[in-house]
């Protein structure tokens, strides 16, 4: 039996994502979060 840990192999695959993901996440983030809180604000104020 083998165990790994998950520090011992390095991926060069699997270095995180990069800057430029991290920030459309953000912004796609941000755009479905204004689309949710909009939604609920409309509804609480009884728009139809």
């Amino acid at each position: 039996m083998s165990m790994m840990d998950p520090g011992d192999h390095q991926d060069p695959k699997k270095q995180g994502p990069t800057t430029a993901r991290i920030t459309i996440w953000i912004v796609v983030g941000g755009i479905g979060l204004y689309l949710v809180v909009s939604g609920l604000w409309g509804a609480l104020a009884g728009g139809s």
